[in-house]
């Protein structure tokens, strides 16, 4: 889904699935996503908790794997194929072709190693450098990512460094070997809102000056608008719009979509007593709603939403879709 005269794809997901087995069944966390990630932009990947996000993101570069975890479909990696390669092929890429940002820094990092010490590990991991030349090394990617007293911070544990610090470190480690592809998983996440901008900007700032490709997990529209480039709108584990970030954020076809902006609190203007919210909860349980996913909690739902929707561009040779039965007109007949 990639427009002809777009940058050429580094990341082509195509029918991903990911189930993991629970009591009762399997829990289709991931149901058949098609994605493409384009070399240098950022692709901010947007959803409720729990809509599969986080196990898409696992998934591409097989940290999810278990012997209750089922992935099928195609990640295709510059022409190589992830899914079912073997653990030893994986380590070749992550890390250093690919690499993760996770959530909660403190939890990822091992707080019995100094930072420094930590991303030298990543860099000798994929490289034959000496000791001493990917500490050097540890040291600048501190100072690049905005660390103030670099060689300071790498010699200090996890838990001595504070909260946007630690995000940093996990940001110099993910920069360590240059990758392709950089999956920053919610990395705002309990940052306060000036540190929050920070990271967001390093993020811009390593797209730019780096040429890496971004895949950005977040709830927060807030961040999206700031940074991305596109938007992809997940729901109980599908896509169900995507395009670019203005013509997601201005011009949403998608009823979810339309309601998770409905419940951004405005920047100008009166300030409603009460923020307008989507009524019940996504789909949680191995049980889902035929057809459309978000038939039962959508205002415009009828008959046609029972078949299974495909993602669709509604405006010529844009590339704006989703994946939504209805029309605008149809819209305006049901909700009336």
């Amino acid at each position: 889904m990639t427009a002809p005269d777009g940058p050429e794809p580094v990341l082509e997901v195509r029918g991903l699935r990911v189930g993991f087995d629970v009591p009762g069944g399997r829990l289709p966390a991931v149901d058949g996503v098609d994605l493409t990630l384009r070399r240098g932009e950022i692709l901010a990947l947007v959803g409720e908790s729990g809509s599969g996000k986080s196990a898409l993101s696992m998934s591409l570069v097989g940290l999810n794997r278990g012997p209750r975890t089922h992935v099928s479909g195609s990640v295709s990696f510059r022409g190589r194929e992830l899914v079912g390669a073997s653990e030893r092929e994986l380590r070749k890429v992550r890390g250093k072709d690919v690499t993760v940002v996770f959530q909660d820094a403190l939890a990822a990092l091992n707080p019995l190693h100094r930072a420094g010490a930590q991303i030298a590990e990543t860099i000798r991991a994929h490289g034959d450098v000496t000791r001493a030349t990917a500490a050097g090394r540890a040291v600048e990617l501190l100072g690049e990512v905005g660390i103030a007293g670099p060689a300071r911070a790498a010699r200090a544990y996890p838990h001595q460094l504070s909260g946007g610090m630690r995000q940093r470190v996990m940001i110099a480690m993910g920069l360590a070997n240059d990758p392709a592809v950089l999956i920053a998983d919610e990395p705002t996440t309990a940052l306060d809102v000036t540190i929050q901008a920070q990271v967001l900007a390093l993020l811009k700032r390593v797209q730019r000056e780096h040429g890496t490709s971004v895949l950005l997990i977040t709830h927060d529209l807030g961040v999206v608008a700031e940074v991305a480039d596109r938007v992809a709108v997940m729901y109980a584990g599908r896509i169900v719009e995507q395009g670019t970030r203005d013509e997601v954020l201005f011009h949403p076809q998608h009823p979810y979509t339309m309601g998770l902006l409905g419940s951004v609190p405005p920047l100008d203007g009166p300030v409603p007593a009460r923020l307008p919210a989507i009524e019940g909860s996504p789909p949680t349980g191995i049980e889902r709603p035929t057809g459309c996913g978000f038939r039962p909690r959508c205002a415009f739902a009828h008959d046609a939403c029972g078949v299974r929707p495909v993602l669709r561009r509604r405006h010529g040779a844009t590339d704006h879709l989703d994946a939504c039965v209805l029309t605008e007109k149809t819209r305006a007949g049901v909700g009336g």
